[in-house]
């Protein structure tokens, strides 16, 4: 596997990206891993490498590089904690939009890549991709979104409502205990994408709770949903993308 960091130029300032792809000058789909709140750190490039054992270029953005290069030890207890809040609640959906601009933009300039991309987000991020698929609905063919927070604003720029545009597919996967994510939000997202017509399906994880995906989440993890997640992800991204 070859892995390596590449700076994005973006709207707002060049992003720094980890990258990994099967070895050689192939051609592969793109994934994005849309980080949560904590940020970068090796679990999530873990992430993007088992994606790329599976046959993409896989790309992990930094969000929060506009703050330079932030990492969050969070056993220094809860200034750390809020101190992350802040920085995660402070980026947007427009700026991360923008950020999603540049990677495309990269994609299109790189002879490595081909076809559709493919998404995953998981809390914070989860209403990234959800937005994501509704604002570049050309480019965008596999969305995976978990547990994802913020998706349904109520106004007519919420993530939910922008997805209407979608034409790729969509997964949600939910926890059953999410004090982050109330079930209204489910049932709205449900109204909407029913009206539009949206190619998605929507999943609650028995025995779950907000975290379930991350394997350092301690007894948050749940390891037979989470891999049922990776299992509904990359058979999205054979249909959609290869």
């Amino acid at each position: 596997m070859t892995e390596f960091n590449v700076d994005v130029t973006t709207p707002d300032g060049e992003m720094d990206c980890f990258v990994a792809h099967p070895d050689g000058d192939g051609l592969w789909p793109a994934v994005i891993v849309y980080m949560d709140v904590p940020g970068i750190r090796e679990e999530l490039r873990n992430f993007a490498r088992r994606i790329a054992e599976q046959g993409y270029f896989a790309i992990l953005p930094d969000l929060y590089y506009r703050d330079g290069k932030v990492r969050f030890d969070l056993s220094k207890g809860e200034e750390e904690l809020q101190r992350m809040f802040k920085i995660g609640g402070e980026l947007s959906v427009a700026r991360v939009m923008r950020d999603t601009r540049g990677m495309l933009d990269y994609f299109a300039s790189n002879d490595n890549v081909t076809g559709k991309v493919g998404c995953i987000g998981y809390c914070m991020s989860g209403q990234f991709v959800i937005a994501a698929a509704g604002d570049y609905p050309d480019d965008f063919g596999a969305v995976a979104s978990l547990y994802g927070t913020r998706i349904v604003w109520g106004e007519e720029d919420s993530p939910h409502m922008k997805a209407r545009a979608a034409k790729g597919e969509i997964y949600l996967g939910f926890a059953e205990q999410d004090h982050f994510v109330p079930n209204s939000d489910l049932e709205a997202i449900k109204e909407v994408f029913d009206e539009a017509g949206v190619n998605y399906s929507m999943e609650v994880h028995p025995g779950t709770d907000h975290g379930f995906c991350f394997p350092e989440r301690g007894p948050m993890y749940v390891h037979d949903a989470a891999e049922k997640v990776w299992d509904i992800f990359f058979d999205m991204c054979a249909r959609n993308l290869k």
